[in-house]
């Protein structure tokens, strides 16, 4: 295990410079400890290049001692504590900057004093501190920053956005950031500042970004304010998951079932059924409902980690409206977009029900002309063989096989079927990632084998909550980022949050190929798990399955007919149940261990 550090062990490092904190003086004081004389008696040759302390008797006292060795820098606390010395809160110091001066060289303080946040943790205007004391010769620092704490809704969890908020507006830049994350803060000095007019590079250089649902991570998913924030915030390809009405109307939603996400348990908890093809637990779903009766609906953000405090944007809990499918296309003509995914889920199911949905995305798209497209590239999406291959007769078409279970590999045979009817293989980050323990701990050979049969692989969804990552990736989206693109080197990022991709994506870091002083790194398995000391991680999961023939081939789809729809009957879902008719999306039984291990884990 690792030991605690003497600053004679910093010293030993060489860094380039060495900031010493002294918390409170009196307290070494009140122990016959001198931190005073200690602090003098240093080495000449260490690099302390600043002193700071909350204390401003102690930084009166050494600061005509020092001779300028080393900047003294003011640390305040909260607004309402008391410093000891002059027996007045650290807010009402701050009112009077001209005092600081005479003893320090800048201040150090919370990122509330720059930025303040209301009560729901939304930002409000920033303070004239920042220029205040700038006007006065004071540095300011800003202290505080962690990657894995929710400051405000405002930056979508993204660590990045926040330190960019203090060093890359255009009012101000404060001179030093605190930090308990040093990389995702150099990362943002030394790669994001000043890109905003970058352009991002084309396609065949960087993985594709690709929507979940729109940007869903600031807005309800599949609304019309969500497919705005995505272009807006640069996504290459907007998708649109289809969904079915009761009385034939497709719509985008991100699923079947409209619990998850829309206000339906308000309003038509009657329509509580259980369809083991769909899911195993009880839902309702859209099929049930008639088009007017979807469209009395709002929508309803939440976000996957909802439970554990991180909320999604709640002041746009409800905002936006669904899209119908055609509505959906007329947006994407009109936007700047490359392309659209469409995805289809349940089709063989909806087909029972009387709902022909690759005929209705089939129309759709002929209809808005998407079958002559040439402008944007058109992404199907299912997991269903059948689904994908009744797309053969759009030769323009990209056509995506969903695998949404976690493998190892991909077998030759398997891959040979896929080459059949698609191009294009959507991949869980589990698959591509090995993990024990919330540790990183290896890649697989998917990518790798995937590429050499010439097929492309989309890895995600992303999502930038940092209860999301396992610890080789410091609570920093970027850093899962970089990883994929520049280790694993996928062709197409599926994310909730295409403006954390677009940010990193319009720097110079992400490019491996220049020769940077310094970089976003991706991710280095087996680092940090090499650190664990014996004993303290779980049993090694066994290895995930590989993907054979028979889990991705699908039986014919059956023709549309109309059957009875189950009778309405809120009972507790058979955990037995499978949660697919497809077999790329319902198979590996086996696997179900280590899927719900890595769910909790990275998802």
């Amino acid at each position: 295990m690792m030991g605690m550090y003497t600053l004679d062990d910093m010293a030993g490092l060489h860094p380039q410079q060495i900031w010493v904190n002294v918390e409170f003086d009196g307290f070494y004081r009140d122990h016959n400890l001198d931190i005073e004389d200690y602090l003098l008696k240093l080495p000449k040759d260490y690099p302390i290049a600043y002193i700071s302390s909350p204390d401003i008797s102690f930084l009166k006292s050494i600061g005509g001692k020092l001779k300028g060795r080393a900047k003294l820098i003011f640390r305040c606390l909260a607004d309402n504590v008391t410093e000891t010395s002059v027996k007045k809160s650290y807010g009402e110091i701050l009112k009077d900057l001209k005092s600081i001066k005479a003893f320090a060289s800048g201040i150090m303080v919370p990122r509330n004093y720059v930025w303040p946040v209301n009560n729901n943790l939304y930002l409000l205007p920033p303070t004239s501190l920042v220029k205040d004391a700038h006007a006065l010769g004071l540095e300011v620092h800003v202290g505080s920053f962690a990657n894995d704490i929710l400051t405000s809704y405002n930056y979508s969890y993204d660590p990045a956005a926040e330190y960019l908020q203090f060093i890359n507006n255009p009012d101000f830049t404060v001179d030093g950031l605190m930090t308990d994350f040093p990389p995702t803060a150099s990362g943002a000095v030394a790669c994001l500042a000043h890109n905003e007019a970058n352009a991002l590079a084309s396609n065949g250089e960087r993985p594709l970004i690709i929507t979940h649902n729109g940007a869903s991570g600031v807005y309800a998913g599949c609304t019309d304010l969500a497919y705005q924030q995505a272009v807006k915030d640069g996504a290459d390809i907007i998708d649109c998951s289809v969904r079915m009405s009761k009385d034939g109307v497709a719509f985008c939603l991100g699923s079947a079932d409209l619990i998850a996400s829309t206000t339906a348990a308000t309003t038509f908890m009657t329509k509580v059924v259980t369809i083991s093809e769909i899911q195993s637990k009880s839902g309702i779903f859209s099929f049930d409902l008639s088009w007017s009766e979807i469209q009395s609906l709002k929508p309803e953000l939440t976000g996957p980690f909802a439970q554990a405090g991180l909320k999604r944007n709640p002041a746009a809990k409800n905002a936006g409206k669904f899209f119908t499918l055609p509505e959906f296309l007329d947006f994407a003509k009109s936007s700047n977009v490359s392309g659209i995914l469409i995805e289809i889920e349940d089709a063989p199911y909806l087909a029972t029900r009387g709902l022909g949905l690759v005929d209705a995305v089939s129309g759709a798209l002929v209809n808005a002309s998407y079958d002559k497209e040439s402008k944007q590239q058109v992404f199907i999406e299912s997991d269903d063989s059948s689904v994908l291959s009744a797309f053969k007769k759009f030769p323009s078409f990209k056509r995506v096989l969903t695998v949404g279970t976690i493998i190892s590999d991909a077998s030759k045979p398997s891959v040979d079927e896929i080459k059949e009817f698609a191009d294009v293989v959507m991949v869980t980050r589990g698959s591509l990632v090995k993990v024990n323990g919330f540790f990183l701990t290896g890649f697989t050979n998917l990518v790798e084998n995937l590429h050499a049969a010439n097929l492309t692989v989309h890895v995600g969804p992303l999502k930038n909550e940092f209860t999301n990552f396992g610890f080789d990736y410091f609570a920093d989206p970027m850093v899962e980022i970089a990883t994929y693109s520049a280790a694993l080197v996928v062709d197409g990022i599926v994310t909730e949050f295409p403006a954390t991709a677009t940010t990193y994506f319009r720097s110079p870091c992400s490019d491996p190929t220049k020769n940077l002083t310094y970089t976003i790194m991706a991710a280095a398995p087996g680092a940090l798990v090499s650190m664990v000391p014996p004993g303290a991680l779980p049993p090694a999961l066994p290895p995930a399955p590989l993907l054979e023939p028979a889990d991705v081939l699908d039986p014919p789809l059956p023709p549309v007919s109309v059957s009875g729809p189950p009778e309405a009957a809120p009972k507790v879902a058979d955990s037995s149940s499978s949660p697919h008719s497809s077999s790329a999306g319902s198979c590996f039984l086996v696997a179900a261990g280590i899927a719900a291990f890595l769910y909790s884990g990275f998802h």
